[in-house]
């Protein structure tokens, strides 16, 4: 029912329902805490602007109305949550570029092999099952499913860790992060407040002082953040109150009155330091609430006054910072120990920000506010490269400080809570939200964080990690097939000569010796590298001398067994299938002989297993005849014998050995 132009009343408890600018303000404190971050109820005066979504926690006010609907801020922040969001991860964005060469390698190629056959007049039939034979097995079309599977397996292990991974790549992503943008309150700290320090003033021992603080809180009628930190680092049996002032943020100091004595507690602008004034002055530069105790001698002022009595006697300071979140310390050394730098971007003043940064062992640099955020694109990137803690940074500067961080080449990470870190979220390229967060930003996450507890980000950067090494091995080997096939297409598809393999023989084939062990190998424990740079070439530089190699063996028994042992076409092809499974099963056991011993024995356990299948698939009539083969005799098998040893000696010249040497102490699998 609100329009542009109305006015609107605000009292203790109601919540700003429009955007407006205040008509009148007494002593108007807001909670913006889901809109700015910042964990301190704000005052706001006549000529201030106020956003949907505070909460007037003290004082009166009005505003007259400017925005609505649409056009409110919460409105546009919320429009820009719903937009489409997905970004790419590393290896997927590796992947793309492997799949887009192999697409232009089965066009050009299959377009060799077709015009080959259409220049020999082969039959049609026999044209199909070499076309198929040729350009299909050019295709790794396993290595996406293996890909979502391997992710989707990850995204069930983190749900039983309190992570829910809504986009599948979020896990693998973490493992690439290099910068994590983090919001103080949330997610390095609670809601809750802890006692750093008690400071006696002269002449006043640290244990009396103590006393007096536990007496205060235990016997206060009602206990806020303060008293409660207080009662629990000092605890104490309650005394009778014989008066009381409650705390007011507008006087900021309260008073109790007990049989001992009535004691003050407050803001050091309100009550006397003596001696300890500068001490006080330097916690508060440090980014620390600092409170002072003092004891009076008569009745507690009534009504309360703006101002204490002045006849105080100072007894101490007490020195408050807010509670950190469980594990946060060794999640971030866990993180520096990894490279990953930490940056904190939060609603509260820069000092306060830094002081949190600090106790959690984030290695302070610079130490800007968000009005410092240059409007020029080079300078704001060189601003937030240097800058670590940015304070009193509104929902736009987390945006523009992580798309500048994106601009310098950073892959970056965004960990929030609130509205006013989705434009945040939305920028990053992984999203994580805490599970105690709002429904918007918890919606434009990657992944969330169900318990809230941000020391889950090592686990999920183990996973990660998992993943990526696991997914690099497993490439290489469908690539390598892919490598094999264009082999035989420049070599025996051009030629007169008949394919040396059948379709169904390559699925026979590429299901014993990639498929199946693919699938274990993405899902088991591993440890090496990890990281996606140069992941083409990587894989390049494995799979085509592989390809190579094992098409030289395969040809050149296949065309032994042909011309030279005068066979038929299909002993000939069971000479070359049979080639084709026991390099391939070594090149497997190659490829896993770089990891954990443990590991390398159960690959070779398990490629001993396929072999046993092969064999078991030429032994059974029924299987036999479907894949079109026959059991060799003696001149087949020393064929095969002598191919596979040619071949596994060139692999082995290559750098595609079972033997590697290992560092004297292997840490294991991780």
């Amino acid at each position: 029912e609100v329009v542009v132009g109305d006015v609107v009343m605000l009292e203790p408890g109601d919540q700003v329902i429009a955007d407006g600018r205040l008509l009148a303000a007494s002593d108007l404190r807001l909670d913006e805490s889901i809109l700015t971050g910042e964990s301190e109820p704000a005052a706001r005066g006549v000529g201030e602007e106020v956003r949907s979504g505070a909460f007037a926690v003290e004082g009166t006010g009005s505003y007259e109305v400017a925005a609505v609907g649409a056009d409110s801020f919460a409105a546009r922040l919320t429009g820009e949550a719903r937009s489409f969001r997905h970004p790419r991860s590393p290896l997927e964005r590796a992947v793309n570029r492997l799949l887009y060469s192999l697409v232009v390698l089965v066009v050009g190629l299959g377009a060799v092999l077709g015009y080959s056959l259409y220049h020999r007049h082969v039959h049609l039939h026999t044209a199909v099952a070499t076309s198929a034979a040729g350009v299909v097995t050019l295709i790794p079309e396993g290595l996406m499913v293996l890909v979502s599977l391997t992710y989707a397996a990850a995204a069930v292990r983190m749900s039983r860790r309190g992570v829910l991974a809504q986009q599948l790549n979020a896990i693998e992503s973490l493992a690439s992060v290099d910068t994590i943008c983090v919001d103080k309150t949330g997610t390095l700290t609670e809601s809750a407040l802890r006692l750093v320090e008690v400071l006696p003033g002269p002449s006043i021992s640290e244990e009396s002082v103590r006393e007096a603080l536990g007496v205060v809180a235990a016997s206060a009628s009602a206990r806020n953040l303060t008293l409660q930190a207080l009662a629990d680092a000092c605890p104490a049996e309650p005394q009778q109150v014989l008066d009381e002032v409650p705390f007011s943020s507008r006087r900021r100091w309260s008073a109790i009155s007990l049989a001992g004595g009535a004691f003050y507690l407050g803001a050091p602008g309100r009550l006397p330091l003596g001696d300890l004034a500068e001490v006080a002055e330097e916690r508060q530069r440090q980014g620390r609430r600092v409170l002072a105790l003092a004891r009076g001698s008569g009745p507690l002022p009534d009504p309360p006054p703006e101002q204490p009595p002045p006849d105080l006697e100072p007894l101490g300071i007490v020195v408050l910072a807010e509670e950190l979140r469980p594990n946060v310390r060794d999640t971030i050394a866990f993180l520096r120990r990894e490279g990953v730098e930490v940056k904190v971007l939060s609603g509260d003043a820069g000092h306060m920000a830094a002081a949190i940064a600090r106790d959690v062992g984030i290695e302070v640099g610079g130490v800007s506010e968000g009005d410092a955020i240059p409007d020029d694109p080079a300078a704001r990137r060189s601003f937030a490269v240097h800058a670590t803690v940015v304070g009193r940074i509104s929902p736009e500067g987390k945006k523009a400080i992580v798309e500048a961080l994106r601009a310098e080449g950073r892959y970056v990470a965004m960990v929030g809570d609130g509205v006013n870190d989705v434009p945040a979220l939305k920028s990053s390229n992984l999203a994580i939200a805490q599970g105690s967060g709002t429904q918007m930003a918890r919606s434009v996450s990657d992944l969330v964080l169900i318990s809230g507890d941000f020391a889950s980000v090592p686990l999920l950067v183990a996973e990660g990690r998992r993943a990526l090494r696991n997914l690099q091995r497993v490439s290489k080997l469908y690539v390598t097939k892919s490598a094999f096939a264009a082999f035989l297409i420049l070599t025996i598809g051009t030629s007169s000569d008949a394919y040396p393999l059948l379709p169904r023989q390559l699925t026979l084939a590429a299901s014993l010796t990639i498929g199946i062990p693919t699938f274990f190998l993405a899902l088991a424990p591993s440890s090496g590298p990890w990281r996606p740079e140069r992941f083409v070439r990587s894989v390049a530089r494995f799979a085509v001398p592989a390809g190579v190699v094992v098409g030289t063996g395969v040809v050149a028994g296949y065309l032994f067994a042909l011309h030279d042992l005068d066979l038929s076409v299909t002993n000939a092809r069971t000479v070359a299938v049979t080639i084709l499974v026991v390099c391939a099963l070594y090149l497997v056991m190659a490829l896993e002989a770089v990891g954990s011993r443990r590991r390398s024995t159960l690959v070779a356990v398990m490629c001993t297993v396929l072999g046993g299948l092969y064999v078991v698939a030429l032994a059974i009539p029924v299987t036999r005849r479907f894949f079109e083969l026959t059991v060799p005799d003696l001149g087949m098998i020393v064929t095969v014998a002598c191919a596979c040893a040619v071949s596994i000696a060139g692999l082995a010249l290559c750098g595609f050995s079972l033997y590697v040497a290992r560092p004297a102490s292997n840490g294991g699998a991780s």
